[in-house]
């Protein structure tokens, strides 16, 4: 679903484990990584996007998982002009909702073959501060504010522990 100002609905989600790590996934067939994320199809909430996306990407069903919070508003990021699609109505970028969940059961492992089509082939834990390092530069500033809106919660203070690079305004990022 697009919205009027030409953003994908989306959500965008961080499972943590017990060891406050973070769980990312490596594109099929790229070398790729990122927190899984879906559109919101419509008439769908946010919520239920999240759940079903987080059964089709990593095949956890929400008994599995805790929900600890949500961020406050929508983050968005643009589409590098190279990845823009032209079509009706034009998709210029992504507006996320992002959720913090904590997987109960740290024997669970993702399975990726529970979807429709497999989003990812591997799977890494991370440390918070190494997460906004590893996914592709046009959705750094998203990253990193969702990260930093969690970090009280994931008991890190973001800021301090990052490269240098990745302490520029966000704004200046998220032009495509």
């Amino acid at each position: 679903m697009i919205d009027a100002e030409g953003y994908r609905l989306n959500v965008g989600i961080m499972v943590t484990n017990a060891r406050r790590e973070l769980l990312m996934g490596k594109r099929v067939r790229r070398n790729a990584w990122q927190f899984p994320q879906g559109g919101i199809d419509p008439g769908e909430r946010p919520e239920d996007a999240l759940w079903r996306e987080l059964f089709e990407e990593l095949g956890y069903e929400p008994a599995q998982m805790e929900l600890i919070s949500a961020t406050r508003g929508w983050l968005h990021y643009r589409l590098p002009q190279r990845f823009l699609r032209r079509g009706t109505p034009q998709c210029i970028g992504q507006k996320q909702k992002w959720f913090l969940l904590r997987l109960r059961d740290e024997d669970a492992q993702p399975r990726f073959d529970r979807g429709p089509r497999p989003e990812f082939d591997a799977y890494r834990w991370v440390e918070v501060e190494r997460a906004p390092c590893d996914v592709v530069a046009f959705k750094r500033s998203v990253y990193l504010a969702a990260l930093r809106e969690f970090a009280p919660l994931l008991g890190t203070r973001l800021d301090r522990s990052l490269p240098g690079a990745l302490h520029r305004p966000i704004h200046r990022r998220l032009a495509g």
